[in-house]
């Protein structure tokens, strides 16, 4: 038997060999860090037996599918922790996720935080009993019979919905068994001790809230305990940063359980979102867009011809019109179409880079809704781009650059992927294969680093996805560049070419922002509310030593505004201290007190967030250093007070 390694060499074995035997022959620091293996590109579990020529990547914890495999067996025992603790406590399912692995639990009474340091403990005595972790199969009718006999009602539930023929595996270690396909670490002592309970939450079975609600335990673990400390750091700062409750700090936005879901945007909120939707413009008009408005509601027909009725209907809002069916529009890419389609095109016309901030519903689960970031109605930067074959590369590079521009503006390092066709795609491999290269070409020519996610693509089109990270390392999937040619198809769009003949364009669908609520909430977080000055609600705050400076605080601030800067009097009989805390709170970019000496020189005492106390100035000198700020949108260094 030949085993190609990652790095191409080859291992030549007489018999059969499991992937943690091939591990440990390797060498031994490589069989005590292996979590699974990658055989010929599927992951498989360690105890996996190889019996005939492959190729062989082993993975430890510092590669994800390796990290994934440590929290899926971390969560085991942690359910083994919480049966030992709380026997008639019902599993439902524990997978890991992105940043650790939860647990739905079903307990017969409601546990508090301060359980979790009970369940932790449990769940350290398991990991220093080292316990074999072994997995086995059984007939469907027998799994079925053995987790009734176990009064696992949940686990029996998975089972029945499992296809017909399926293998039915599961996992034991010590006392405890548990219904999964895995794969799973060797033994219950390889989970390590870097591992922390980091919350408790309220999950409905299988996400429907008509099902029973249980309790989520989250949790996370690393390989190393300097590497869960970092993700517990960047937790407590997460928890600060909360724009949930940094917008209702900062009076931006507010949520009402008249809408759950709707986000009510409050005044200084509004001055936020307009600023973006500013800028919005003016980028877009530079790079040759025209600015549309389709409407909210559109017929049943539009919806039918586009699609979404029958792959999106559930997630759609319904109504009835002079007894015929509207949706109220989930994406905006179908009034687009139609605006396209209302006249005859040419060859010459294109491309057309039409841009739209459409307000989209869409039905979320009450379940899943989370402050902006996770809403039921939002404002969508859509833009479609129609174009010749021939553009392609030429649009996407167009767009990537103006994403590019977007991100590095705030500050957002990002990272790109490239998904491609995916088994249950539309269209031709001619198609297929000219979109794909178009987008390839475009970032190669661009210079930018990305990842392939073969067959992740959309079923019309392949496309770009850009992940940007924040301040703290957070990753968010906000702009994407997705190819079409089934919309163009469906609707017959058509324009004239060069030959005199009819042709189909192809369609681009590209956001920048994404969601403009979610965005902001990512801004919100990203610079911990303390927006750069371009961007904050209020830019200036005068600040009268006493009431007898209110007048020339009042010519301060007019003259503020006249010059474009949005200011503000505080005009309470408070103690100079008091306001400037206050103001400091709420994250200012400037406070200029006012008293006695500065009316008689005709100047203000600046004090900034970003140096603290600068000094006096004349209120001319003042005002054009921060039209320029502005002007330029920059980020200044890092805050001194905020």
């Amino acid at each position: 038997m030949r085993i190609t390694l990652k790095d191409g060499s080859v291992k030549e074995y007489d018999g059969s060999r499991s992937i943690i035997q091939v591990a440990r022959d390797l060498s031994e620091g490589l069989g005590r860090m292996a979590c699974v293996g990658e055989v010929n590109g599927e992951t498989m579990d360690l105890r996996t037996v190889l019996s005939q020529d492959c190729s062989l990547n082993i993975l430890t914890a510092r590669e994800e599918k390796g990290l994934a495999a440590l929290r899926h067996s971390a969560s085991h025992v942690m359910a083994q922790a919480v049966k030992r603790l709380y026997p008639e406590a019902k599993l439902a399912i524990g997978p890991s996720i992105a940043d650790g692995f939860y647990y739905d639990i079903d307990f017969a009474e409601p546990i508090a935080a301060e359980d979790m340091e009970k369940i932790e403990a449990e769940m350290k005595k398991i990991v220093k009993e080292a316990l074999p972790i072994e997995r086995f199969t059984l007939p469907r009718e027998e799994a079925i019979a053995f987790m009734k006999e176990k009064g696992e009602p949940y686990k029996v539930e998975l089972i029945e919905d499992l296809p017909m023929g399926e293998e039915i595996s599961f996992y034991r270690q010590g006392e405890f068994t548990d219904l999964c396909a895995g794969p799973h670490l060797m033994s219950t002592k390889d989970v390590g001790k870097a591992y922390k309970l980091t919350s408790i939450a309220g999950a409905y079975w299988r996400g429907d809230e008509h099902n029973k609600m249980l309790t989520r335990l989250y949790a996370t673990a690393f390989s190393r305990k300097e590497e869960l400390d970092a993700y517990l750091t960047m937790m407590e700062e997460a928890k600060k940063r909360d724009h949930r409750k940094l917008g209702r700090e900062l009076g931006l936005f507010m949520m009402h359980e008249a809408g759950p879901g709707f986000p009510f945007f409050l005044p200084a909120g509004m001055v936020l979102k307009n600023t973006l939707l500013d800028y919005w413009r003016e980028i877009h008009k530079k790079a040759g867009y025209v600015e549309i408005a389709t409407p909210v509601i559109l017929s049943r027909s539009l919806w039918e011809t586009s699609g979404h009725w029958d792959h999106y209907k559930n997630n759609m809002y319904t109504t009835l019109i002079d007894e015929q069916d509207y949706a109220v529009k989930p994406m905006n890419c179908p009034g687009g179409i139609l605006v396209y389609a209302s006249e005859p095109r040419s060859y010459r016309d294109l491309p057309i880079r039409m841009g739209e901030l459409g307000l989209v519903h869409r039905h979320e689960k009450s379940g899943q809704l989370h402050g902006l970031m996770r809403v039921r109605c939002f404002t969508q930067d859509d833009a479609h781009i129609f174009m010749m074959p021939e553009q392609i590369k030429e649009e996407i590079m167009g767009v990537a650059k103006l994403i590019h521009e977007v991100y590095t503006l705030f500050g957002f390092q990002y990272h790109v992927e490239l998904s491609t066709r995916p088994e249950d795609s539309m269209g031709s491999d001619e198609d297929w294969n000219m979109a794909t290269e178009g987008l390839r070409s475009a970032l190669d020519e661009l210079g930018l680093d990305y990842v392939v996610n073969e067959g992740d693509g959309a079923f019309y089109g392949p496309k770009i996805d850009f992940h940007l990270v924040d301040a703290i390392g957070r990753t968010w999937q906000c702009g994407t560049i997705q190819l079409d040619f089934q919309l163009p198809q469906r609707f017959e769009l058509e324009y004239i070419g060069a030959d005199g003949e009819k042709h189909r364009p192809i369609m681009i669908h590209r956001v920048a922002f994404g969601s403009i609520e979610r965005f902001i909430g990512i801004l919100i977080e990203h610079f911990a509310g303390a927006f750069p000055t371009w961007l904050a609600p209020v830019q200036v705050k005068v600040l009268p030593i006493s009431d007898k400076f209110l007048d020339y605080g009042q010519k301060v601030k007019d003259k503020l505004e006249e010059a474009g800067i949005r200011a503000e009097l505080d005009v309470r009989s408070e103690k100079i201290g008091y306001k400037i805390r206050e103001a400091q709170m709420k994250k200012i970019p400037y406070m200029l007190v006012v008293g006695q000496k500065e009316e008689e020189e005709g100047v203000v005492a600046v004090r900034s967030r970003f140096l603290g106390d600068e000094g006096q100035k004349s209120l001319e000198d003042f005002i054009a250093g921060v039209k320029a700020e502005i002007a330029s949108k920059e980020i200044r260094a890092k805050d001194k007070e905020s």
